[in-house]
């Protein structure tokens, strides 16, 4: 289900944590959401190609969740919070695949590179190959998720399932990023730029009736705190050993 919320603010800063069920949205209490960009003095509004950017942000959390929750998954599946991970599936589904995916990349910004040629043209046709591949994974750990937990026999899979999805899309997200966004950039003048930031804005609001990046990262934040993955510090990495 699409992500909803009635707020016509548009791409505000971090906002409070926050969580999604199946089709609900649920706001922690006493959480204050900050003012937008747009409210602030000074602030400018960022461009098509800093918001795909910044919405594969969201996404890359996701993924951290994924590698995260697969080891969490090999050492004892059954302290999983397994409704926790099917947060997550549904909101790479409705954030990922159904918006970001499908509504921006497959329906504008690839047909265009293609039509341009060149290197990031010739990607076009495996990033689509991975979109439909990360959906298959997400229709697996939905259900999983619906089923109530982890059975016998289902912990590696699992595992490897969630591992494999972060891999393909920390490289896919990547290219992007790097690539294909730039060359999709380079097709459009600062004028064209400017009308397809606004198309993209209303793609937005009419999808999740207000801002969804500033929705999904509320949700994100609040399925890392489910999870018990929302301290940084516990990202960094160790010291080296003696040489």
């Amino acid at each position: 289900m699409a992500l909803e919320r009635a707020d016509p603010s548009r791409r505000a800063a971090f906002a409070a944590a926050g969580l999604l069920t199946a089709g609900a949205v649920l706001s922690l209490p006493g959480c204050a959401r900050p003012a937008s960009d747009a409210d602030k003095p000074g602030q400018a509004d960022v461009s098509a190609v800093d918001d795909l950017m910044r919405e594969h942000g969201v996404l890359r959390r996701l993924l951290v969740v994924y590698r995260e929750t697969a080891g969490v998954i090999r050492a004892s599946a059954a302290t999983l919070d397994i409704a926790a991970l099917g947060q997550a599936a549904d909101l790479f589904r409705s954030f990922g695949e159904d918006y970001h995916e499908k509504a921006l990349e497959e329906a504008h910004i690839f047909p265009m590179v293609k039509k341009a040629g060149g290197r990031a043209a010739s990607l076009i046709d495996t990033l689509i190959a991975q979109h439909r591949r990360g959906r298959e994974i997400n229709d697996y750990l939905t259900g999983l998720a619906k089923s109530g937990g982890v059975r016998t026999g289902q912990a590696e899979p699992l595992a490897q399932a969630l591992e494999s999805f972060a891999r393909m899309y920390e490289i896919h997200a990547a290219i992007e990023d790097t690539e294909v966004f730039q060359a999709w950039r380079a097709t459009l003048n600062a004028k064209e730029l400017d009308a397809w930031s606004d198309k993209f804005e209303d793609i937005e609001h009419q999808t999740f009736k207000g801002d969804g990046f500033d929705l999904a990262l509320e949700q994100v934040a609040g399925i890392e705190q489910r999870l018990g993955l929302s301290d940084l510090a516990r990202y960094t990495a160790p010291s080296p050993p003696p040489t």
